[in-house]
């Protein structure tokens, strides 16, 4: 039984690190309530206008974010998969402009209490579905948990969402501080949403950028200045993604602005080749050292 138990935990921690993969980008926000998931939803769907394979997570769980920035309603969720066992490629939804994505329902409550054979046939299948996408992206919940952080310390880089409100930006700082106590490595991209100007994006952005520095000795790089536009409550009072809402609007061309950046390696030409293909090895650990 012994052995059996250690063949099947090196089966486990086996290297995948020359299997192709997609690029990984986590969505995460020190609070709630700053625009996450409409952040992640418009900027994937962008992604897929720009001709990229785009799948998105909502590890928002409970919440059903994405599927209320539709106006849409999944058949299946991630507890699927566990509950009844439903394979991970059966639960994918269909979104706007060919974007693909997973509803949270209970996931991550799920995923962080696999017995060893249910890491194996969820991390071996998930390696299969991300084959399939340029870009998988995780709308984490808001702050850090120790469940979230196994899964934003195995993407390669971090998207961190705040507003110019003083206490986003010190649970964003918080936020960012845990992780980087976890890993030093990941890149922090960062979104001001809500800016009134230009301006204001800029200085919420060096105010953070001076902390990280100062007390972390951390480089952070600004995607993004998100403005306060009227056409984003608009578009979530009709459910409706405000980059199809009004496609000219200042936040739509933001956020086309940012994916075409992050696209072109822009914001951190460098960013992410030490963790390109390591996504499912080092998940893969984090799943299976949980105790």
């Amino acid at each position: 039984m012994n052995d059996q138990a250690e063949r099947l935990r090196a089966r486990l921690l086996k290297d995948d690190s020359q299997q192709p993969m997609p690029k990984t980008l986590a969505v995460v926000s020190g609070k709630g309530g700053v625009g996450k998931s409409n952040f992640s939803l418009n900027f994937s769907i962008s992604l897929c206008q720009k001709g990229d394979r785009v799948l998105l997570f909502d590890m928002d769980i409970g919440m059903g974010n994405l599927d209320i920035l539709m106006g849409s309603t999944s058949n299946y969720s991630i507890a699927d998969f566990f509950e009844k066992n439903r394979s991970l490629s059966d639960i994918v939804s269909e979104g706007p402009n060919g974007l693909r994505y997973i509803a949270g329902g209970t996931g991550l409550s799920h995923i962080v209490k696999l017995e060893d054979g249910q890491i194996a046939r969820y991390t071996e299948e998930l390696a299969v579905l991300m084959g399939n996408y340029d870009y998988v992206i995780f709308d984490m919940g808001a702050g850090i948990t120790e469940e979230s952080a196994k899964f934003i310390l195995s993407v390669q880089e971090i998207a961190v969402i705040t507003t110019p409100e003083p206490t986003s930006i010190t649970d964003a700082y918080s936020a960012m501080k845990q992780i980087h106590l976890l890993d030093d490595s990941i890149p922090f991209y960062l979104v001001i949403n809500r800016a009134q100007g230009e301006k204001e994006g800029q200085d919420t952005f060096k105010r953070i950028s001076d902390v990280l520095k100062r007390f972390l000795g951390r480089e952070s790089v600004l995607i993004g200045i998100l403005p306060d536009d009227r056409n984003i409550q608009q578009a979530v009072k009709r459910q409706i993604p405000f980059i199809l809402f009004q496609e000219k609007s200042p936040a739509s061309k933001a956020i086309h602005l940012m994916a075409d950046k992050v696209r072109s390696r822009q914001v951190h030409p460098a960013a992410g080749n030490k963790h390109s293909y390591q996504f499912i090895s080092k998940l893969k650990r984090f799943l299976f050292e949980r105790q």
